[in-house]
């Protein structure tokens, strides 16, 4: 049902937005106002704005339920950035999280001050919006996403970590031109028995390793060598203070990775300096926390909207 909708939203480029362009200018300088070069979007639904924003190598579907049961409340704004799911456009040379983050903030100020919620890379996006640009967003809800990846690869600081940076960009890139995207692809990833093997630290659940293993195959890999680059290469964590709007983490904590109370300090520590961010464990769930625990998600993101 939602797949229709999104193909026909999109045969009809849905969305048109009245309000100016000069804002979205002030909101984020240089950026694209009059159609989004950086990344597509489908929009469903009436009401209040909600931005979905998925994360590295992910299609929009990773928001199929959410976006499912939000259009019946809000207007759904369901991101993808290009080359993740369709052909690379603008991204595919060059710096792509920065112009993607200043395109799509000056997309939310055309809006009033929507919702974000990114997952991932999507949610280091939500934050840099929200912090670079502190008028735009209404509220925040980052899923398991860090202002600094660093310590999770025993990097103290960004110098630190841009040896191992550069190494996985150069393997990527080394293999794009053999690695064709299929961005025909479609699949029907649905809720099921959890896999015997989990996928590594991403998922936990049958649906979230299909989504995975179709965000891969039809991902650009040479959007996903600079986006990777970019985000291991970012330390939000001096700008985390200026983020006005109210933010909710979830972050996951399975057992068989890491102790609640190892999971709390790594995400204590890391949003030390955002003193009233709101930080929610979702146990028994890994990366993809939409899927591997879609009630607690479904839970806490209606909460977050009230």
């Amino acid at each position: 049902m939602l797949a229709r909708l999104i193909a026909a939203a999109l045969a009809a480029n849905a969305l048109a937005l009245p309000s100016p362009a000069a804002a979205a200018a002030k909101a984020a300088p240089g950026a694209e106002v009059a159609q989004p070069v950086r990344f597509s979007v489908v929009t469903l639904g009436k009401g209040p704005d909600v931005i979905l924003i998925p994360g590295l190598s992910s299609r929009r579907e990773v928001f199929a339920a959410t976006a499912e049961r939000l259009r019946k409340t809000h207007r759904v704004h369901l991101v993808q950035l290009r080359g993740f799911g369709e052909p690379a456009g603008a991204n595919a040379e060059g710096p792509v999280l920065g112009p993607f983050v200043a395109e799509l903030g000056a997309y939310a100020a055309r809006l009033k001050r929507p919702a974000l919620i990114g997952h991932s890379m999507g949610g280091l996006s939500a934050m840099m919006i929200a912090a670079r640009f502190p008028d735009v967003a209404g509220r925040v809800l980052v899923i398991d996403a860090l202002p600094f990846i660093g310590p999770l690869f025993g990097a103290a600081s960004v110098e630190a970590l841009r040896p191992q940076a550069d190494m996985m960009r150069a393997m990527l890139l080394k293999n794009a031109g053999a690695a064709k995207p299929d961005f025909a692809l479609r699949t029907d990833c649905r809720p099921g028995p959890a896999p015997a093997a989990p996928a590594g630290t991403m998922t936990n659940s049958a649906q979230g390793a299909c989504l995975v293993a179709a965000g891969a195959k039809s991902s650009d890999l040479r959007v996903v060598a600079s986006v990777m680059h970019e985000v291991m290469t970012t330390d939000l964590t001096p700008e985390l203070a200026r983020i006005r709007a109210p933010l909710t983490l979830l972050y996951p904590q399975d057992d068989r990775l890491l102790s609640a109370e190892a999971a709390a300090r790594i995400y204590g520590d890391a949003y030390a300096p955002l003193k009233s961010a709101r930080l929610v464990p979702v146990k028994g769930s890994r990366h993809f926390i939409m899927q591997d625990q879609p009630a607690a998600f479904a839970r806490e993101a209606d909460a977050f909207l009230k």
